[in-house]
C-alpha cells in the first residue's frame, strides 16, 4: 500500500508530547523517546496539516505520585472517573520539562493543544481528558477544518498515541499509527494491549518507509 500518494490536504499529522520530560534525561523518559524526532520531522514535510500536543500539568496534579503520601511512581489509584496510574512529576507548566525537544521542527504546526492543565483530571488523548467527557477542543478543529485522516506520532505509543488514536477512531476519521515515529513505555505489557485494541478497532499501523 503506497500511503505516500495519498497524503492529501485533508490529512493531518498529530505528533503527540514529543518534549523533553519524555525524552533521555527527562523525569519520565520513553526508551529512547529523542530517537521519533528525525522520524516526525521527515514525515512532517510532507503534510499540510501538522498539530501538535504539549502536557502542561500544574505542579500539584492529581496523577503525581509525589502528591499521593506514601504512593510511589507507577502504582494506580482510583478516581472518580477510573484507575489512574500516578507518574513521576513531569512536564510541569512553564518548566524545560515541559518544552518541546529543541530538535523537533514545531514551525510546519498550525496547532499546538496543551493537555493535562486541569489539576483534577489526567489527559492523555488529544481529544478527550481521562473522564472521556471533557473534550480538549481538537475534535471541534479537526471537524470544522474538514479533515478526514489523521497520522499519529510521537510518545508514548501505548499511552498517549495509544488513547488519541482510539479517540480519533471513535470519532469517525480514519486513523493510522506511524509505529517507527512511536517509543513505548511498556507498563505491564502495554504494548502488546495497544497492538490489540488496534486491531480491534481497525487502526492501521503504519511504517516510515511508507512515506519516504
Amino acid at each position: 500500500m503506497d500511503i505516500a500518494m495519498k497524503i492529501s490536504d485533508r490529512d493531518v499529522l498529530l505528533v503527540i508530547d514529543v518534549q523533553n520530560d519524555f525524552c533521555t534525561g527527562g523525569a519520565l523518559p520513553v526508551p529512547g523517546g529523542e530517537k521519533v524526532v528525525p522520524a516526525i520531522n521527515r514525515i512532517a514535510q510532507k503534510f499540510a496539516n501538522v498539530v501538535l500536543t504539549q502536557d502542561w500539568h500544574p505542579r500539584d496534579h492529581v496523577s503525581f505520585a509525589p502528591n499521593h503520601a506514601g504512593k510511589q511512581p507507577f502504582q494506580s489509584i482510583a478516581l472518580d472517573y477510573g484507575a489512574q496510574v500516578l507518574w513521576p512529576s513531569h512536564c510541569v507548566q512553564g518548566t524545560a520539562g515541559a518544552e518541546f525537544h529543541r530538535d523537533l521542527d514545531v514551525v510546519s504546526a498550525s496547532l499546538v493543544v496543551r493537555k493535562g492543565f486541569r489539576r483534577g483530571i489526567d489527559s492523555y488523548s488529544a481529544l478527550f481528558e481521562n473522564d472521556k467527557k471533557t473534550p480538549t477542543g481538537l475534535l471541534g478543529y479537526l471537524r470544522e477544518r474538514e479533515l478526514k485522516t489523521v497520522f499519529v506520532a510521537g510518545l508514548a505509543l501505548d499511552f498517549c498515541v495509544r488513547f488519541s488514536a482510539e479517540d480519533a477512531s471513535e470519532a469517525g476519521f480514519d486513523v493510522a499509527v506511524v509505529e517507527d515515529a512511536c517509543r513505548g513505555i511498556d507498563l505491564d505489557g502495554s504494548v502488546a494491549a495497544t497492538h490489540q485494541s488496534f486491531r480491534e478497532r481497525g487502526i492501521s499501523v503504519v511504517s516510515l518507509e511508507a512515506f519516504l
